[in-house]
């Protein structure tokens, strides 16, 4: 099983290498690529299974003690985020297919294997077992993800790009030197050895390090105020793209946020947490209700999501935390799914911008029932996995006695429904748009089009299947929340 979580990593590398390789012929450059991400995702689920039944799996690379060598781990937390993202990957891929013949695609001969790089990059963040690799996955994660924004060398996509990558390059600096300062601290980076070490260090040391490193990860999963490089960068970049940046840049952000906050037992941070919590929601939802672009709004969205997220990390109790990865499960699919059909309208009118599009339901009833039914579970309405993770968040902050987040949350809630009330209104409902939409671009094929709406179908019926799922779901990310807040068992597997 040891192999599985190499393969994560490495396969798609490998499978990236390959389609370069092939990059001036389509049919074997999309072979390869679905190929390594098919794989990778079958071993992700693999892996999954093996990890509820058995417990949690070590690698030590190259057999180095932890003090010394990377150490690769995929507990209950790690598998269930890996298999939905790189399945989330996967998906969006096949969109990719069928949308690379029109404007609006990206140049397959690049974004394919970069997607690729991208999906090493997620794996590595996930399943590492120290700083300094979550470092370098990061690292990997921006080298591709930049490309991806600015291959097509649109000026706009430069632009934002640019602002991209200076926050992130922001954040990977402040990074290595949170490293340095924890190894001096700590005399290590190892996640096990760390959970020992630093809840011996003193108080200060411990909010120094608590408060750094939410800042780093804080910028990665664009927390206010930390956010203002994300509605700017990807909205301008192809739907693809856009689509995997959305439901995965960010929450690997989070992921990190969670992973480090509750093993190195920083509590005495949660009502900083929760205070940049209640603020990430309401600031976010703000900047969407006062978008007039579908894109931008959903943009706004991702920010004020990650709020909720953080709601949970804040309150470091176990309710909280399995509150905080239902929602982290839920959350990654709903957001690409909804950028997806975003590019459906695009690719449909021409354009996203609410009064240049109207009456798209009458027009387009399928591509409306598709944003429909996540747009709901993104407001939190039942009985949509929305309303499952957002109830088990509200749940364990009432259990906490936290009323002005769980406030905050219910009235966040509710301006997220109007928010999708006003895309909904703009650009499926009514009659012609107040002033004439641009000539669409060619399409390309009607068997290309229909490929893009299956690909958005699959992930609209993922979503469907988390509600679904919601209770097996839940007892897993409490299973995952309750290793998370005592990482005794992590600790000994690893050092063992």
């Amino acid at each position: 099983m040891t192999t599985i979580v190499a393969l994560v990593v490495v396969g798609p590398l490998v499978a990236a290498a390959a389609g370069l390789m092939w990059q001036d012929r389509s049919v074997v450059r999309d072979v390869i690529t679905l190929g390594g991400l098919g794989a990778t995702t079958a071993a992700a689920a693999w892996l999954l299974v093996a990890v509820e039944r058995n417990g949690t799996v070590v690698i030590r690379v190259g057999g180095w003690d932890p003090d010394l060598g990377i150490v690769l781990v995929a507990d209950l937390f790690a598998a269930l985020i890996l298999v939905v993202a790189v399945a989330t990957i996967l998906v969006v891929e096949i969109f990719a297919i069928g949308q690379r013949r029109t404007a609006w695609g990206a140049d397959a001969r690049l974004a394919g294997p970069l997607l690729l790089v991208l999906t090493s990059g997620v794996a590595l963040a996930i399943v590492t077992g120290d700083l300094f690799t979550l470092f370098v996955a990061f690292e990997l994660i921006l080298i591709s993800s930049y490309v991806l924004l600015t291959h097509q060398g649109r000026r706009g996509q430069i632009r934002s790009g640019m602002t991209y990558v200076t926050m992130n390059l922001f954040a990977s600096t402040l990074f290595l030197l949170g490293v340095a300062f924890v190894y001096s601290a700590t005399g290590t980076v190892n996640f096990a050895q760390l959970a020992i070490r630093i809840p011996e260090l003193s108080s200060e040391l411990r909010w120094g390090i608590g408060l750094w490193f939410l800042v780093v990860f804080g910028t990665k999963a664009a927390i206010f105020p930390l956010f203002s490089w994300l509605p700017d960068s990807y909205p301008t970049a192809p739907t693809t793209i856009t689509a995997v940046f959305a439901g995965l840049l960010t929450k690997i952000g989070v992921y990190a946020l969670i992973r480090f906050h509750t093993m190195m037992s920083m509590e005495d941070l949660g009502p900083v947490i929760l205070i940049v919590a209640g603020v990430t929601m309401l600031v976010g939802v703000a900047g969407a209700l006062a978008q007039d672009d579908m894109k931008r709004i959903l943009s706004f969205h991702i920010v004020s999501q990650i709020g909720y997220m953080l709601m949970g990390l804040g309150l470091f109790s176990v309710a909280g935390v399995a509150g905080a990865v239902l929602f982290l499960i839920h959350q990654i699919p709903i957001k690409t799914v909804l950028f997806l059909v975003g590019g459906l309208v695009e690719e449909s009118e021409g354009t996203s911008t609410l009064d240049r599009v109207g009456g798209l339901a009458a027009r387009k009833p399928v591509i409306a029932l598709l944003f429909a039914l996540p747009a709901l579970s993104l407001a939190g309405l039942p009985p949509f996995s929305g309303f499952v993770a957002k109830l088990a968040l509200i749940d364990a902050g009432i259990a906490d006695v936290s009323v002005p987040i769980v406030a905050v949350a219910l009235v966040g809630s509710l301006l997220t429904l109007l928010s999708m009330a006003k895309i909904w209104l703009g650009v499926f409902w009514g009659g012609q748009p107040n002033s004439p939409a641009p000539v669409p671009v060619d399409s390309g094929s009607v068997r290309s089009h229909r490929l893009m709406v299956t690909a958005t179908s699959f992930a609209v019926a993922a979503t469907l299947g988390i509600a679904l799922a919601a209770g097996p779901l839940w007892e897993l990310s409490e299973r995952a929340a309750i290793d998370l807040i005592d990482p005794s068992d992590y600790v000994e597997l690893v050092l063992q």
